[in-house]
C-alpha cells in the first residue's frame, strides 16, 4: 500500500490543550505530521488519513528534547478553533 506523510506548521497564540496530551502547551509554532495511505481500486489517486502527530517540547525536566505525540485530527481542529475564539474574548 502506498503511504505518504504531509508536514505543516500550525500556530497557537494562547496556551492550549489537546486531548491525549496531559499538560498545557505554550503558544507558538508546532509541526504536525499527517500520514495518509492510498485508497486502492479507484480510477484516481485518493488518500485517507491514518495518523496525525504533533511535535511538542519534552515534559520537564527534558524541555530541551522534542516529543512526537499521536493525536486525533479532530482534537487538533478543536484546539485551533478554541485558540482562534480566545482572541475574540
Amino acid at each position: 500500500m502506498t503511504t505518504r506523510s504531509r508536514r505543516e506548521t500550525v500556530h497557537f497564540k494562547h496556551p492550549f490543550r489537546i486531548k491525549g496530551i496531559d499538560r498545557l502547551l505554550a503558544p507558538g509554532a508546532y509541526e504536525v505530521i499527517t500520514d495518509e495511505e492510498m485508497i486502492e481500486g479507484l480510477s484516481f489517486a485518493s488518500f485517507r488519513r491514518v495518523a496525525t502527530m504533533i511535535m511538542v517540547p519534552g515534559a520537564a525536566p527534558r524541555t530541551s528534547s522534542m516529543e512526537m505525540i499521536s493525536i486525533g485530527a479532530v482534537d487538533l481542529s478543536d484546539a485551533q478553533r478554541d485558540d482562534a475564539s480566545a482572541a475574540h474574548e
